[in-house]
């Protein structure tokens, strides 16, 4: 392989840790020089013992500045002038849009992996704001990823045929990965715990459009119907993110009595091998959401909604539960029925590991990353 070099830009190292380094290290083994280019965290260090190259660029999260965004492309561009990478491999929004913005102005350009983790809150959304929105980003789109060499990864279908009809892509442009996959040496499948009280824990970061709000409102419905279960939240609160929960309504929640607040946690596998029912109700712009990957990948039947992402993560009335978004009855039903039927929902999570293993399988995930690389050295000009 030589020393073909692979840049990974990424809006943050934590995500790029739990969502693609498996993808960073098998291309290390593949002999690639691997870069990563985002906002650290406190993981810098950690990357660089395993032969990641880093290089900080000041994503904002939150922020709006158009003199801090301009200053993010320009270094994105002065990076990629100095490297001279073979591929861009850029995941989200921000970085796929400013990464194809670059591209264009270099003479002979990188090939261009663009990774759609979803489409974002903006292209569910029905507010004039969101439309406007919309629109904007939709010709931002279609001039960022008009390149030649490029490949673009989506994770469920319906993002597919919304970006592929508005940028024109062809086939051979793109691609179909549902998720990141997971680990099934890690989350492994486990009977469901012989307890009396039955637990039902929703892991996410505390977004609204995640869907928590509608969690803790069906946990005050099922307290009513049933006496021993317990709700358990696990994530933080996000302060840069404009549409976060607050600490404090999580503190109330908890003084309700409604629900039990984990906060942030590193044992997933453990917690939700503790659980009986995984839920995330999000009408977010989902990619395939990694956390309910995992859920199935634990052999736990999970209650999701009808949005774009979410329904690629089950089979409905086999692994799992899909109902309406926004809907914190419909929720409370699906969890109930799985409450009450025992059978039905040791099969459903059984069934779920077997979908895991078939579709979500981190080592076939990473696989195919490395096939699109090799496809596009092959296809070097």
């Amino acid at each position: 392989m030589g020393n073909n070099k692979l840049l990974f830009i990424v809006n943050v190292d934590w995500f790029f840790i739990s969502h693609r380094l498996p993808i960073a290290l098998k291309a290390l083994e593949e002999g690639y020089e691997v870069h990563l280019a985002c906002a650290f965290s406190n993981k810098k260090e950690e990357l660089k013992r395993l032969g990641i190259q880093c290089h900080d660029i000041a994503f904002s999260r939150s922020g709006y500045s158009l003199r801090e965004e301009l200053s993010v492309i320009v270094n994105i561009r002065k990076l990629i002038k100095k490297i001279n990478p073979d591929i861009v491999h850029a995941v989200t929004i921000k970085p796929v849009l400013y990464s194809g913005f670059v591209l264009q102005s270099i003479m002979h350009p990188p090939a261009l992996v663009a990774a759609i983790s979803g489409l974002g809150y903006v292209f569910t959304a029905n507010t004039i704001r969101a439309k406007l929105t919309r629109l904007i980003v939709f010709l931002l789109y279609k001039f960022a990823l008009r390149g030649k060499r490029k490949k673009v990864i989506f994770q469920n279908s319906s993002d597919q045929k919304i970006l592929s009809d508005i940028v024109n892509l062809t086939e051979i442009d793109r691609t179909l990965i549902k998720g990141s996959g997971a680990d099934l040496s890690i989350y492994q499948y486990k009977l469901e715990p012989q307890t009396k009280i039955k637990v039902i824990s929703m892991a996410c970061r505390l977004l609204k459009e995640k869907g928590v709000l509608q969690f803790v409102d069906a946990a005050r419905i099922i307290t009513t119907r049933f006496p021993d279960v317990e709700f358990w939240l696990i994530g933080n609160v996000d302060p840069e993110n404009p549409n976060s929960i607050t600490a404090e309504e999580v503190d109330s929640w908890v003084e309700e009595g409604v629900i039990i607040a984990l906060g942030h946690r590193d044992d997933i596998p453990k917690l939700f091998a503790e659980s009986h029912i995984i839920t995330m109700p999000s009408f977010y712009g989902e990619g395939v959401p990694k956390v309910l990957i995992e859920a199935a990948a634990c052999g736990r039947p999970i209650v999701t909604t009808d949005n774009p992402g979410c329904r690629e993560s089950v089979i409905d009335k086999k692994t799992g539960l899909i109902v309406p978004i926004k809907d914190s009855v419909a929720i409370a039903d699906a969890i109930s029925i799985l409450l009450m039927n025992n059978q039905m929902r040791i099969d459903m999570g059984a069934r779920a590991r077997d979908y895991a293993v078939n579709e979500f399988d981190v080592n076939n995930v990473v696989e195919k990353h490395i096939e699109i690389y090799k496809s596009l050295m092959v296809n070097k000009q």
